[in-house]
């Protein structure tokens, strides 16, 4: 058994645009365009706004595309931020953490590890912080997870015998699978977790934004530091107006003038 206090957010997927389909659309349309960044997401987010006033060729106007989106961005225009989307795996997080994240529900979508499906029994475990740093409270912290976790490793076998006996013709996986979901009832939120998720821009400059915050929780503030410091680096153009901001307490916490965008 691990304690963790440390997530790690991994970006795996990202939009990407077709430009044969945008030169046909384009000379569909007896048009042209350019633009100064070959990145797909700010790629497609600059041609969604443009198809709304058809600003191509002589009607471009801002040819920057960090002009371009940032003024969409001072503007207000958000919808147009959706069409670009993310796709992130996060560990090292509590069942505490994806039950604040999945309030996000516009714009977000989750796949998460089943604990009736994967053997808990060599789970690790998350620390909050306020508690890690404090003997007193580790050692309380500590000793109650490990006795839950020992209850688990109990029910698990204890059920496994059970269902095996009662139900003998039951195939092994679903043997598997009714022990595990009965036996994880004891687990705590604490338990580490594994996260797929995918977020168009818009989304995610609204969990950056109201998750960075001071007044956030600060297991999923850490998460949405995180997934800024790889945003302003994968499209600046969206991202680049966030900053951060030192806590009285340690750490930081996020901050733009373009608010709910």
């Amino acid at each position: 058994m691990n304690v963790l206090t440390d997530p790690k957010v991994y970006l795996v997927g990202r939009s990407a645009i077709d430009t044969s389909a945008v030169q046909q659309f384009l000379s569909d349309e007896g048009t042209a365009w350019t633009t100064d960044t070959e990145n797909g997401s700010e790629l497609i987010a600059e041609m969604a706004g443009r198809v709304c006033y058809m600003s191509f060729g002589e009607k471009q106007g801002r040819r920057s595309n960090q002009d371009y989106l940032m003024n969409l961005i001072r503007m207000e225009h958000g919808s147009v931020l959706e069409h670009s989307v993310w796709n992130f795996i996060v560990t090292g997080v509590s069942r505490s953490f994806t039950h604040e994240l999945i309030r996000h529900r516009a714009g977000f979508a989750y796949s998460q590890l089943s604990q009736r499906y994967v053997d808990e029994s060599e789970a690790d475990f998350v620390e909050p912080d306020v508690i890690a740093g404090d003997p007193d409270l580790h050692d309380i912290w500590l000793e109650s997870v490990t006795r839950s976790h020992e209850a688990y490793r109990k029910l698990a076998d204890g059920l496994s015998e059970l269902i095996e006996r009662d139900y003998p013709d039951m195939k092994r996986r679903d043997k598997r699978k009714r022990a595990r979901e009965a036996a994880r009832s004891v687990l705590p939120n604490a338990t580490e977790t594994k996260m797929f998720f995918s977020a168009n821009a818009r989304a995610l400059r609204h969990f950056i934004e109201y998750r960075g915050a001071p007044d956030a929780e600060p297991e999923i503030r850490k998460v949405a530091l995180k997934v800024l410091e790889i945003m302003k680096d994968e499209s600046p153009s969206i991202f680049g107006d966030y900053e951060l901001e030192s806590l009285p307490g340690g750490g930081s916490s996020t901050a733009t003038e373009h608010k709910k965008v």
